[in-house]
C-alpha cells in the first residue's frame, strides 16, 4: 500500500457566508490517524443541507427565514454567532465539511488492526466517545470534525463501516447522513406496519429515504413533492403523491395518518397536527421551508400528540441500516454527480430543489 502524501486537495470553509467562503486548496495536510483512528482515501461524498446550513450560519436563533438562503436573499449570516453551529454553539472555522463519505482505509493507528488497511467502507457520521461524559452529545462527521471534502479523512476506526455490496461508491456515498435521519425519524416515531404516514420534502435526500424505509416497515405511504417528481416518489413506494402547498385537510381529511415525517416545517405546520388522529406522533429533523411554526398548544394537549425532535440517532440505527443496504432493502437515489473544486455549482444546484435523492461531489481520483 503506497505511504499516503503529505498534502491534499480539500474544500475548507473558512467562515460564514456565501460561496466565497468555500475555500478549494492543494496544500491541507492530510490529517495523521490516533491511536484508535483511521485514514481514509475518500472515494464520493455526499452534499447534504447542513453543509449549506452551516456555511450560512442557518442554525443560529437570530435567523428565521428559511434555509435556501444565498448571497442576496434573506437569513444569511456574514459574521460569526455564539450559536451558528448545529449544536447552539459556535461554528468553528476553518472546517472541512461533510458528512457522507465512502472510501478506502490506507493507514490505521497503533491500536486498529493492520489488516483493515484495504477496506472499502461508508462512515458512520455520529462520533462518539466516552470521554465526552454521560449526556454530552456526540461530534458530528463534518461539522465539529473535518469530514469528507477532501481527498483523505480520519475517523474512529469504529465508525469506518466495512460494506459488502455491488453498489457504487458515489450510490455508497448517498447513504449514511440521509438515510440514518429517516430511519432514526421513523424508529423515534415507532412507525408500525399497516400505519398511514405523510412524508414531507419526499423528493430530497432525507424525504426519498424515509419513503423507502416506511414502506419496507409495510406502511401506507402519503408522499409530498413537486409535481414533476410524482413518478420517480411513486416508484419508491409511496401509494399517493400530493403536490407541495396541497391543503392537506382537503386532500386526505381530518385526522387520517398515524404518523408525520417532516423535513419541511414553514407555514403548513398547523395542517400536519390537524391530520394527525390522536395520539398521532410528529417527528422532525429539518425545517427547509421555514424554523418558525404556528401551533396551538390546545390541538398538542386535547388530542393527546407526540412531537418529537430528532438529530442524534441511536447507535443501532446505522448497523440496522448496513443491513438494508447489504441485504439490497434499500436503493440510492443519486442525482447527479460534481468535481469536489465544483462545490459551490454543486451547492446552488441544490438549493433549486429541482432534484430528486442526493448530490454526490467526487474528490480528485
Amino acid at each position: 500500500m503506497t505511504k499516503p502524501p503529505r498534502t491534499m486537495k480539500a474544500i475548507l470553509l473558512k467562515g460564514h457566508g456565501g460561496y466565497d467562503q468555500l475555500e478549494f486548496r492543494d496544500d491541507v495536510l492530510v490529517p495523521v490517524p490516533g491511536a484508535d483512528e483511521v485514514l481514509l482515501r475518500v472515494t464520493a461524498a455526499g452534499l447534504n443541507n447542513t453543509d449549506i446550513n452551516t456555511r450560512t450560519g442557518w442554525y443560529s436563533k437570530s435567523v428565521t427565514a428559511d434555509s435556501t438562503a444565498t448571497e442576496d436573499g434573506p437569513g444569511f449570516l456574514t459574521s460569526p454567532q455564539e450559536d451558528s453551529a448545529w449544536t447552539g454553539s459556535a461554528a468553528v472555522f476553518p472546517r472541512i465539511q461533510g458528512a457522507d463519505a465512502c472510501g478506502e482505509i490506507v493507514a490505521v493507528g497503533k491500536r486498529v488492526d493492520p489488516s483493515r488497511i484495504g477496506t472499502r467502507v461508508i462512515v458512520d457520521p455520529v462520533i462518539r466517545s466516552p470521554a465526552h461524559g454521560v449526556g454530552a452529545r456526540p461530534m458530528y462527521f463534518g461539522s465539529d470534525w473535518d469530514g469528507a471534502f477532501a481527498e483523505f479523512a480520519k475517523v474512529p476506526a469504529v465508525n469506518a463501516r466495512s460494506v459488502s455490496s455491488t453498489l457504487s461508491d458515489v450510490e455508497l456515498a448517498s447513504f449514511p447522513c440521509a438515510y440514518s435521519a429517516a430511519e432514526n425519524m421513523l424508529t423515534r416515531a415507532d412507525l408500525k406496519n399497516g400505519e398511514t404516514v405523510l412524508i414531507t420534502g419526499a423528493s430530497g435526500g432525507v424525504g426519498s429515504a424515509a419513503v423507502q424505509l416506511a414502506k419496507r416497515r409495510g406502511a401506507h405511504v402519503i408522499a409530498v413533492a413537486g409535481a414533476s417528481k410524482s413518478a420517480v416518489v411513486q416508484s419508491l413506494g409511496a401509494s399517493r403523491v400530493l403536490p407541495r402547498q396541497a391543503d392537506l385537510v382537503a386532500e386526505i381529511g381530518l385526522e387520517s395518518v398515524d404518523v408525520v415525517v417532516d423535513i419541511v416545517g414553514g407555514p403548513q405546520f398547523p395542517q400536519f397536527l390537524k391530520i394527525l388522529i390522536p395520539t398521532g406522533r410528529y417527528a422532525v429533523a429539518g425545517a427547509i421551508a421555514g424554523p418558525i411554526v404556528d401551533l396551538d398548544l390546545r390541538t398538542l394537549y386535547l388530542k393527546d400528540l407526540r412531537l418529537l425532535g430528532c438529530t442524534i440517532p441511536d447507535p443501532n440505527i446505522f448497523d440496522n441500516l448496513l443491513r438494508y443496504i447489504q441485504r439490497a432493502e434499500v436503493r440510492p437515489v443519486v442525482a447527479r454527480t460534481y468535481p469536489l473544486s465544483a462545490i459551490a455549482d454543486a451547492q446552488r444546484d441544490f438549493l433549486r430543489k429541482q432534484h430528486i435523492g442526493k448530490i454526490v461531489l467526487l474528490p480528485p481520483a
